[in-house]
């Protein structure tokens, strides 16, 4: 086995090594992520929960910003939400990527999961996809004291300022929806499905894999012509 084939099976055994621990994959010059389950942050969950650890996530955005085989990044979504800190994190990583970006909504882009669709350049649902939005909240001992509500009102700024900065949505309806007590039964929020995600401005288009390959495909030549 020659030099080159012995650099193509490592490469080779390398990708599917990221499909099967990070659900990562590249094809055609298109790296592909999943954000899946929940976001998990500086805390481990718990044996048996689906989750998207961001430790492994942050590396490999930074790979598809440096590999010169990755020509734009598609990012599937179907998340439960998690760890605020850790979701933003990955959201201002992929807002702050050169080559196109491209996410897509399936299933769900629940509570963190939002940031994270809107932070690519452009941004598609499929119409029986929904996503939750509620205000942050925090689990665990709290001193009810003046400066933890500060604290939350500070932390859901910070969401509510890179969503609005992302999307076509106005503050005013972002936070409207976050404090709504008439959509959920036994939350404060508001459930959209993809058709509304898209009138309310929080998505760019209702469209599914097909539709988001091709405008990432699209990104990617208009790119090209202008190097």
């Amino acid at each position: 086995m020659n030099e080159k084939e012995n650099v193509e099976k490592e490469l080779s055994e390398r990708e599917e090594d990221e499909i099967l621990r990070f659900g990562a994959a590249v094809s055609e010059g298109i790296h592909c992520l999943s954000v899946i389950g929940q976001i998990e942050g500086h805390y481990a969950l718990q044996q048996g929960s689906k989750a998207t650890k961001y430790e492994h996530l942050l590396p490999l955005i930074v790979g598809a910003e440096e590999d010169e085989r990755v020509k734009g990044l598609l990012v599937i979504i179907n998340t439960v939400g998690g760890d605020v800190e850790a979701g933003l994190a990955i959201a201002e990583l992929l807002a702050s990527m050169s080559k196109p970006t491209v996410s897509l909504v399936i299933g769900g882009g629940h509570s963190i999961g939002v940031p994270i669709a809107v932070s690519c350049r452009r941004s598609f649902i499929v119409p029986s996809a929904t996503m939750t939005l509620h205000p942050v909240r925090i689990t665990g001992t709290v001193l009810g004291i003046w400066q933890s509500f500060d604290y939350l009102v500070r932390m859901q700024k910070r969401v509510t300022d890179f969503v609005v900065e992302h999307s076509d949505v106005t503050e005013e309806k972002f936070t409207t929806m976050l404090a709504n007590t008439q959509d959920m039964t036994n939350d404060v929020g508001t459930i959209v499905d993809g058709k509304s995600a898209v009138e309310c401005g929080i998505i760019d288009e209702l469209g599914g894999l097909s539709a988001a390959l091709s405008a990432l495909r699209a990104m990617i030549t208009e790119a090209e012509g202008q190097k």
